[in-house]
C-alpha cells in the first residue's frame, strides 16, 4: 500500500509474477526479487488451483532472485540444470503467467539466442543472462526457462521491448545462479558470497594493444584491497584475469558472475596474463569483512 501525495487516501497495489518449485519437501519456490519486494502479502497459486500464503525465506537483489516458502503437501519440484552446458541454438521452453492470472502456466518455445549477456539491468547486479527468443512478457518474471531434458535452465527475468510486449528478446538468470541462491536460503536466508578484494575493469581494445593481448578480453586489476583475497593470493595491479576454473572471462561482468556463483571456502584457479606470460594463481574464496 502507498499514500497519495496529499496524504488523504491509501491505495493498494497488486503485482503478478511466476515462480518455480525447487524443493518439494521444504516448499521452496524461487521467483524474481522484483516480483515480491515491498509486498505485504504474497499468495501462491499452484497449477492444480490450490492456493497458499507464502513467506519470504531469503532475497538476493543483486541477482534479482528470491526464495519463498509455502506449507503444502504433494508438491513436485524441478531439477536444477547446469546452465554452463546450454548451447546457443538449443531449444528451450518458457513457462509463466503473461499479462494476467487468466493466462497462468502458459508455455512458449524458442532457442537460446545468446549467453553471457550483461549491461541489461542498470544498478549493482550480477549479470550473465541467457538470452532467448521464447515469448516472455510482463507476468512471466520468475517463471522457468526449461531445457529439453526438463531441467531448470534459468529464471525468466527481463525483456527488451519498445512496445512493452515480447519482441523475441528475453533474458533469464542462469540456473547456476539459482543454485547458489537456493543453497544460501537453506542457511537461514543469509546468502554469503566470496569476494575478489580488487577493483577491476573490462579490457578495451586500447588496453589490449598496450599490454600485448591480441584481443580485448578479460578483467584487468586496477586496485587491490590491502587485506583482500586477491593480494594474499599474489595478484598484482595490471594482471588480466582470463579464466577462472577453466571458464573464459570476457569482461568484468563474467568474472563477477563466476565468483558470485562459487562456493565460499573453496579454491579457484585463475589464469592470469602477466607481462607476456600466463600464470596460474590459486584464489581462496572468502566472504568479505563485515562493514560496521
Amino acid at each position: 500500500p502507498y499514500m497519495d501525495p496529499n496524504g488523504e487516501r491509501e491505495y493498494k497495489t497488486n503485482a503478478l509474477g511466476s515462480g518455480v518449485i525447487v524443493d518439494a519437501k521444504k516448499g521452496y519456490i524461487i521467483t524474481n526479487n522484483h516480483v515480491v519486494e515491498d509486498m505485504d502479502n504474497i499468495k501462491v497459486k499452484l497449477f492444480d488451483k490450490r492456493e497458499y500464503k507464502a513467506e519470504i525465506m531469503g532475497t538476493d537483489p543483486k541477482s534479482d532472485l528470491a526464495i519463498l516458502k509455502i506449507k503444502a503437501e504433494n508438491l513436485r519440484q524441478l531439477k536444477l540444470g547446469n546452465s554452463d552446458k546450454l548451447r546457443v541454438g538449443e531449444w528451450v521452453m518458457a513457462v509463466g503467467s503473461p499479462f494476467s492470472e487468466n493466462l497462468s502456466h502458459t508455455v512458449t518455445t524458442g532457442i537460446v539466442s545468446a549467453k553471457g549477456r550483461s549491461n541489461i539491468i542498470r544498478g549493482q547486479s550480477y549479470e550473465d543472462f541467457i538470452q532467448t527468443d521464447a515469448a516472455i512478457n510482463p507476468g512471466n518474471s520468475g517463471g522457468a526457462l526449461l531445457s529439453m531434458d526438463g531441467k531448470l535452465a534459468g529464471v525468466n527475468t527481463a525483456i527488451f521491448s519498445r512496445s512493452g510486449g515480447s519482441q523475441g528478446i528475453g533474458f533469464a538468470v542462469p540456473g547456476n545462479m539459482v543454485r547458489t541462491v537456493v543453497f544460501g536460503a537453506e542457511r537461514a536466508g543469509k546468502l554469503q558470497r566470496p569476494w575478489l578484494g580488487a577493483n577491476i575493469q573490462s579490457v578495451t581494445q586500447e588496453i589490449a594493444q598496450a599490454i600485448g593481448l591480441d584481443r580485448p578480453v578479460g578483467a584487468l586489476i586496477t586496485e587491490l584491497h590491502p587485506f583482500g583475497p586477491a593480494i594474499r593470493s599474489g595478484l598484482v595491479v595490471g594482471d588480466v584475469i582470463s579464466q577462472i576454473d577453466g571458464h573464459k572471462i570476457y569482461d568484468t561482468e563474467s568474472l563477477l558472475f563466476r565468483i558470485a556463483t562459487s562456493r565460499v571456502g573453496k579454491k579457484a584457479n585463475l589464469s592470469v596474463f602477466r607481462g607476456s606470460a600466463i600464470v596460474i594463481v590459486p584464489l581462496h574464496l572468502e566472504i568479505p569483512p563485515e562493514v560496521p
